[in-house]
């Protein structure tokens, strides 16, 4: 079964690698980890080394790349990271840590850093540490919330697994419809329910 975890591991990279709105890598890991049966620490151990693998070499090529496959949107995530980015020692791994923690794409994060040229190892370290934290908390609910979603839907379930399921839902459509770019730079609380693609178009 060691190519299950070799899979995880290829999966991540090549998930935050492209620049294509695939889904975040974590539902990867969740996938493979109940499809596979696989242990979750080696999961997630490997899930962010690949997704940090990805993150790196993704900044080497997308500043080239950006202004044909990013949408207006994103180019002003980009304009406020940059600015964040180019400040020096703590305070840059300080936001890494932050912008990584929260359920926002870090696509504008390492773009920022491809653009301005900026060496992603600078940055690499904070982003492995919130993203193991997200991606292990992630994993560990969606983990627990399928495998005992079959006994909350018979009523053989546990008070515990019926609150874990439901904060996990709560997580996932918060992930959705809660516009976090707005309230991290303007600190404000806003929802995005218009968030689905009615036509092709670049991200």
């Amino acid at each position: 079964m060691w190519w299950a975890y070799l899979l995880v591991f290829l999966g991540t990279l090549v998930v935050d690698l492209t620049p294509l709105p695939l889904p975040p890598a974590f539902t990867l890991m969740i996938l493979l980890q109940v499809v596979f049966h696989l242990d979750i620490w080696p999961v997630i151990f490997l899930g962010v080394a690949g997704s940090a693998m990805g993150r790196y070499f993704f900044s080497l090529y997308i500043g080239r790349l950006s202004g044909k496959v990013l949408k207006a949107e994103k180019i002003k995530d980009i304009e406020f990271l940059g600015g964040k980015l180019n400040a020096s020692g703590l305070r840059t791994q300080g936001f890494t840590l932050l912008y990584t923690l929260l359920p926002i794409s870090s696509t504008p994060l390492f773009v920022t850093a491809g653009i301005a040229r900026l060496n992603p190892l600078n940055i690499i370290p904070a982003f492995v540490i919130g993203k193991f934290v997200s991606d292990a908390l992630a994993v560990g609910m969606g983990n627990y919330a399928i495998n005992n979603s079959a006994d909350i839907w018979t009523g053989d379930g546990s008070p515990k697994a019926v609150v874990a399921l439901l904060v996990y839902l709560v997580l996932i459509l918060a992930l959705l419809f809660i516009d976090w770019r707005t309230w991290l730079v303007q600190k404000k609380l806003r929802f995005k329910f218009k968030i689905w693609r009615k036509n092709k178009q670049t991200i």
